[in-house]
């Protein structure tokens, strides 16, 4: 198998020596990966757009995600970059499109966060619901639907789960890593 962590015209990703990279993901280009966390199966970060993906530590990327950003357009728009903080998990098939993730934030399976939109720290981003450009989804809130709405306050066993599954997939990590299936 070929390693997944490619170059784009010269730009290598950068990524901390403990992170786990399923040798079916793809990291490509300006993208940098901080300590402790782990891009799964089939998953796609893509940094070629003139802009740069940044992820934070212990950020748990689940099968079949993509992240990508967005580049300078002919318009003369600027590129918008994606930022992804620390402590997150990120569900699995989720698409995550030139936005910001603050820490500690949870972002469901199959859901879109799309351009200029921000997921600030202790919010939650239903499955399946769509984030429309531009949007904030603030502390506290339940965001859901297509295009995704504030539906309720976050409780308390919700939050406190979080940490659980950031724990959960840095030990799963772990544990691939020394079974020998991470190319990185």
């Amino acid at each position: 198998m070929s390693n997944p962590v490619k170059p784009y015209l010269g730009v290598m990703p950068v990524i901390e020596d403990d992170v786990f990279i399923a040798d079916t993901a793809a990291v490509i280009g300006n993208v940098k990966i901080g300590s402790g966390s782990s891009v799964w199966y089939n998953c796609v970060i893509r940094g070629d757009a003139g802009s740069f993906i940044e992820i934070g530590e212990r950020v748990n990327i689940q099968d079949g995600t993509v992240i990508h950003i967005n580049g300078s357009r002919e318009d003369g728009s600027d590129h918008m970059p994606t930022i992804i903080g620390s402590d997150i998990t990120i569900g699995h098939s989720a698409l995550i499109h030139a936005c910001t993730l603050e820490s500690e934030c949870f972002i469901g399976m199959r859901s879109v966060v799309l351009d200029g939109a921000v997921v600030e720290t202790g919010a939650m981003v239903a499955a399946g619901a769509v984030v429309s450009p531009g949007k904030v989804v603030k502390s506290g809130e339940l965001w859901a639907g297509i295009p995704a709405k504030p539906l309720r306050k976050l409780r308390e066993e919700e939050l406190n789960y979080w940490p659980e599954s950031v724990r959960t997939y840095c030990l799963l990590a772990s544990n691939h890593i020394k079974s020998g299936n991470s190319k990185f």
